[in-house]
């Protein structure tokens, strides 16, 4: 569950023509209900205890767990009866990817005159290159705090002012500023404050590095997940242009606190500052000294892509995609003798695999096809940047704007049958309308990202799809679980990310209750059917950040 490593998104809001009008109350039938029941828990569990086994070592991005992984979802999605749709007419969409393994020093040196911090890696720093080099280097930089480190014409928000900041080191804020509801969406986080986004600024200003700050609130996750998830062979697509910045890092709060009070500067006094629309960057004249080896390889790894011709003469050339990504972190290096080494991803996201298969399943039981084809992606190196849906988004099966919508499974819900369901993005799309009365079909309702803080939507593979116009829909499980004391759901959700999330304890376990997970996947097979058989496609709704892409891929196909 992390983030896209592409080009910044324009978030600047454009107003343009009114989306699709809000659809209509949708109508199961019995024989579509039917069809539901074959989506079951030990369909799901069946699917996770084989992805999520220690024979599949992980499934790190092109390893050999990795390719087992893909020809296991290819077998099943054969076995259901689905048409391949990847490359050439085959299961897989093959692509290239570019393993970047730095060596960082065991410490970096920070220093001002005679005033040096010294910052050890993994519990002080973590470094990873920005470039497809052997080497990587900050060369002496000089550190520069700039804040959010953010450029928003729409909100009158620039963090550079025009500095001059190449060849600087750039230390920055993660998140975006939160205290006015009316400015950045006050709590919920948008693109801006992702950390990918810091790292393209940093690129497109020439810095020789970037280096965020980690706080736990600020990040969404603890530093261990930092350390986990940074650390080992780091993947992405092959450079196609366009600037890099040489070196990625990140920091924990108090070495961001010794490095300001290296440069003269209290680090809660310069926070302070990057709060209001005039802050500048402040030069700390700290020379930053971080070099890195890098084991530069390229290799490969695929999408599988498994296609449901729909019924309708015309608009079976349009189609609804399923996503869920099937890669996870691989295995953990340098790890204590006796210690668990496999991150087996069996929340995030074997389950999501399992789910979405389990829906090509009801598909198939359905007595006709639905109007528009049913497109089902299991998405590799989601956990490297968003890497597969990228490709997949760049060379979708069909053109973007004949993509009615993407439905995104990351993980599903472990904690038993809830009174909600929780869908990360509301209020973006015409989406909105079908999932809230379906789920009032199932006596439950639909509520807003419980941890709007954290970014979720720009998090998981929709958003590159979303990029390319595409209506999205991406649930997180609900938090009101029956039979438990209020709170109990989102104290769940909270200890699985403290304790679990990017650690080798994701593992299947006997204690998990799939109810819920089949009633929230009932769900989607019953949105995708709605949106497969509408006469219009849903749109985004107007000013939305990813209208007007919607619209220029609209156009592409008339």
């Amino acid at each position: 569950m992390r983030l896209s490593l592409a080009l910044p998104l324009p978030i600047a809001l454009v107003a343009v023509a009114a989306a699709a009008p809000p659809a209509a109350a949708p109508v199961v039938s019995p024989a579509e209900k039917a069809a539901a029941q074959q989506i079951r828990p030990e369909t799901i569990r069946g699917h996770v205890r084989f992805l999520a086994s220690d024979l599949l070592e992980g499934r790190g991005p092109a390893s050999r767990g990795d390719r087992l992984g893909q020809e296991y979802v290819a077998a099943q999605m054969e076995a259901l009866g689905l048409q391949p749709a990847g490359l050439g007419g085959g299961w897989f969409q093959p692509f290239d990817i570019i393993g970047i393994t730095s060596q960082a020093p065991p410490v970096v040196r920070f220093s001002r005159g005679d005033q040096t911090v010294d910052l050890s890696y993994c519990d002080d720093y973590v470094a990873f290159s920005g470039v497809q080099n052997p080497d990587a280097s900050t060369r002496s930089g000089e550190v520069v705090f700039v804040g959010y480190g953010i450029v928003a014409p729409e909100y009158q928000w620039d963090d550079y002012k025009g500095a001059d900041l190449k060849g600087k080191v750039l230390l920055m804020m993660n998140n975006d500023p939160e205290d006015d509801p009316k400015l950045f969406a006050g709590k919920t986080r948008l693109y801006y404050g992702r950390w990918t986004y810091k790292y393209e600024m940093a690129a497109k200003l020439g810095a020789a590095g970037a280096i965020v700050i980690h706080t736990t609130p600020s990040a969404g996750y603890p530093w261990q997940v930092v350390q986990t998830s940074w650390s080992g062979q780091q993947f992405t697509l092959p450079h196609e242009g366009g600037p890099e910045v040489p070196v990625k890092a990140w920091v924990t709060e108090e070495s961001a606190r010794k490095i300001a009070r290296a440069g003269g500067q209290d680090l809660d006094g310069l926070r302070a500052a990057a709060q209001k629309r005039d802050f500048r960057p402040v030069s700390l004249g700290v020379a930053a000294d971080i070099t890195l080896k890098n084991l530069v390889k390229k290799s490969l790894t695929a999408n599988v892509i498994g296609r449901l011709p729909g019924r309708d003469p015309v608009l079976s050339k349009e189609a609804v995609i399923y996503t869920a990504h099937h890669d996870h972190l691989g295995i953990k290096e340098g790890a204590n003798p006796g210690q668990d080494t496999i991150y087996n991803g069996a929340l995030d996201n074997a389950s999501g695999v399992g789910a979405m298969l389990a829906i090509a399943r009801a598909m198939q039981a359905l007595p006709a096809p639905p109007r528009r084809s049913v497109i089902f992606a299991a998405v590799a190196a989601e956990e490297q940047g968003l890497l597969g849906s990228l490709y997949l988004a760049a060379h979708p099966p069909i053109p973007a704007g004949r993509l009615a919508a993407d439905i995104n499974i990351d993980g599903v819900s472990i904690w038993g049958r809830t009174r909600d369901i929780t869908m990360v993005g509301m209020g973006k799309s015409t989406l909105d309308d079908w999932i809230v009365k379906l789920a009032a079909m199932q006596g439950r309702v639909v509520v807003p990202d419980q941890f709007p803080d954290k970014g979720y939507f720009y998090r998981s593979d929709q958003f590159s799809l979303a990029k390319v116009g595409v209506p999205a829909a991406y649930f997180d499980a609900g938090t009101d679980v029956i039979g438990k004391p209020p709170g109990w759901g989102k104290e769940q959700q909270e200890k699985f990310e403290a304790n679990d999330y990017h650690q080798p304890s994701d593992e299947l376990r006997p204690d998990w209750d799939l109810s819920g997970a089949v009633e929230d996947a009932q769900l989607m097979f019953y949105l995708g059917l709605a949106v497969a058989n509408a006469p219009q496609m849903p749109g985004w709704k107007p000013g939305d950040e990813f209208e007007a892409a919607r619209k220029k891929a609209l156009a592409e196909v008339r």
